[in-house]
């Protein structure tokens, strides 16, 4: 290591307030801390919970190694924590061959040793106080990506050339050692637009033929040790990584009968309060680990499908699982990472061990589950809810929605806990409205009572909201485009608590399906709501089976 970069590291220490601790016990391959500070529980942003209440034990709520960079004013950027060096300008996309190629060509900063990164390097550089963005929007002035901006250069996707908002996909060295969708050769790569790694075709999408499918690039050079673990069992069914400094439970929740069924598996409140009160192998501080952490143990060399294994190294005990279609897969693990949208925090971010699958249709309406990005990327999941009522997935690719999925606990690294959190923005003011020719406060017995959000009669009066069909047909009066879905840009602020309530698959917009499911939950709530007199039941959900049920529309192969 050169003088000026010891230099800086030790500076970025002192001035990060995280002690040389950080740098000495895990000179190879120092996590960087997701720099996640909001708490959130199972929809929106919380106050930070204390010890022994709900949703204590998040992310936001252990600080680790801070991330600190240093901007050499020639193209580069120094990682003080992991000691890599960056390209600071991805430049223009680069289709797979042409990022392999453009390394030994590249000089920037006046240095010849730039390499393409593997996924474990360019993930150190993944921050979770970015938002995920409505893939439908083409505005992105109010978004906040997954890498700090103040150091790297960074554009969503251009609309202008046909792109959504979310391409903008960077490339790594990473192969997969199987296949994704139908046969493709695929590479793993991290989306700082929507904050995921997924496995991406490394020539055209689908097998198909045309042009290669193109990504974002920055070279690295230095620290040729980053993500390489190197692993020791304890003896006592812990394992610790040397290169990071972190202690694993050997065995998952699956092995340890976790959960209300015994069979491991926790939805994400059940799995931080799991992590939190357990004592195992003589020690009572393990904790659910963040997203950076648990991808730190995957192993990209291994897969269900070439190695007959989840993809970790064999000192590791993983419960095995039955898919979709009865296939021997390995589980989804829950981090204490939130993946907030822009309306909230109802999604937490997971790491597939197994193969990450989707249901994709074929050309015949038929629905195929796939691997669609791969053992080994990383995703979310609804934090809460019914599984069953994702039975073809959700967004583009379908993705699997399991909601209670599998823990494997952490202790020790450079963590302390964070005692409280940023300001929480104040809520907005409810305006009041006269109602039945009162004045100020509002009549409680009024007959145009709405029902949650304060909707009120449609427009013209008629019937009133707590009338499902009236429900339905209110919010839908919001649908500009005629799509068939009312969109968080279409809806006015007052129903936009609509999309914690009740935006099942993901996509930041409201079908008919999802209002009515809205409705009976709120008439289960207040169900002097859900009927008047001489009114008709609300109709039942269209199930994923029987009659009534509503076909799919067929997913094509586009890649996020």
């Amino acid at each position: 290591m050169n003088t000026k970069l010891a230099t800086l590291i030790l500076a970025g220490a002192a001035v990060g307030g995280t002690g040389l601790n950080s740098f000495s016990y895990a000179a190879g391959y120092p996590i960087v801390d997701t720099r996640q500070e909001s708490s959130y529980d199972n929809s929106r942003e919380v106050a930070y919970p204390k010890s022994g209440q709900a949703f204590f034990g998040q992310d936001a709520q252990y600080k680790g190694n801070q991330p600190i960079y240093h901007d050499n004013k020639d193209g580069t950027v120094t990682d003080l924590v992991t000691r890599l060096i960056w390209q600071q300008d991805p430049g223009a996309k680069k289709t797979y061959q042409q990022a392999v190629a453009g390394a030994s060509a590249c000089r920037v900063g006046g240095h010849e040793d730039w390499r393409l990164p593997t996924i474990k390097e360019l993930y150190s550089l993944i921050l979770f106080n970015g938002v995920d963005p409505d893939q439908r929007s083409n505005n992105p002035s109010k978004l906040q990506p997954f890498i700090d901006t103040a150091y790297f250069k960074f554009q969503y996707g251009n609309a202008a050339r046909g792109e959504r908002i979310i391409d903008s996909q960077f490339a790594t060295s990473t192969k997969y050692v199987s296949t994704t969708m139908r046969g493709n050769e695929t590479l793993f790569g991290v989306n700082f637009a929507d904050g995921r790694i997924k496995g991406y075709p490394i020539g055209p999408p689908g097998r198909r033929r045309g042009n290669a499918k193109t990504y974002y690039v920055l070279y690295v050079r230095g620290n040729n040790d980053y993500g390489k673990n190197s692993f020791k069992d304890n003896g006592n069914e812990t394992v610790t990584d040397r290169a990071t400094g972190l202690t694993w439970m050997k065995d998952d929740s699956g092995h340890l009968k976790a959960g209300e069924n015994k069979d491991g598996k926790l939805n994400w409140e059940q799995a931080l309060k799991w992590a939190e009160d357990l004592e195992y192998a003589g020690h009572s501080d393990w904790r659910l680990p963040n997203i950076k952490e648990l991808q730190s143990i995957v192993d990209y060399s291994r897969s269900p499908d070439t190695t007959q294994s989840a993809a970790i190294d064999p000192v590791f005990s993983v419960t095995p699982i039955r898919d979709g279609q009865g296939k021997i897969n390995y589980p989804f693990y829950w981090s204490g990472t939130t993946h907030a949208r822009g309306y909230g925090g109802a999604a937490a971010a997971y790491v597939a061990f197994g193969r990450s699958q989707g249901w994709m249709s074929d050309f015949r309406g038929r629905y195929n589950l796939l691997d669609v990005h791969g053992a080994g990327s990383q995703r979310s999941d609804p934090k809460a809810g019914d599984p069953s009522r994702y039975p073809r997935g959700r967004g583009p690719q379908g993705d699997v929605i399991n909601i209670y999925n599998f823990v494997r606990p952490v202790r020790g690294g450079n963590v302390s806990v964070r005692e409280k959190g940023p300001e929480l923005a104040s809520p907005p003011t409810r305006r009041r409205s006269a109602a039945s020719g009162s004045r100020g406060r509002r009549d409680r017995n009024a007959s145009d009572r709405g029902s949650a959000g304060g909707f009120g009669r449609p427009p013209g009066g008629g019937r009133p909201a707590f009338d499902p069909g009236a429900f339905v047909n209110r919010i839908f009066t919001n649908d500009k485009n005629g799509d068939g879905k009312v969109s968080r840009d279409e809806m006015p602020d007052r129903m936009r608590q609509l999309l914690d309530l009740g935006d099942e698959d993901n996509d930041s917009a409201i079908s008919r399906r999802e209002a009515e499911s809205i409705f009976r939950r709120m008439s289960q709530r207040d169900p002097a709501r859900g009927r008047g007199s001489g009114q008709a039941r609300p109709r039942e959900p269209r199930g994923s089976s029987g009659r009534g049920e509503r076909p799919e529309r067929e997913r094509k192969s586009r890649f996020e």
